[in-house]
């Protein structure tokens, strides 16, 4: 079983947050996989996310806004 780090990006309403995650890769047919830990992770950003808390999602991943570009 192995591991390798994996940038994971939660997008909500105006905001795109980066989250550092490891994928563990093993032999079984469920690879690769997320740690339950980092999958909470994952939830705890998008919840954070849609409350508009910006500080608490970015003690998580670092969080970007996103703007609508006119072409």
């Amino acid at each position: 079983m192995t591991t390798r780090h994996y940038n994971k990006l939660v997008h909500e309403r105006g905001y795109v947050a980066e989250v550092d995650v490891e994928l563990i890769e093993s032999e079984t047919s469920w690879s690769p996989y997320l740690s339950l830990q980092d999958a909470y992770k994952l939830d705890d950003v998008r919840e954070a996310l849609q409350r508009g808390d910006i500080k608490a999602a970015s003690r998580l991943a670092k969080v970007f806004t996103l703007t609508p570009v006119a072409v």
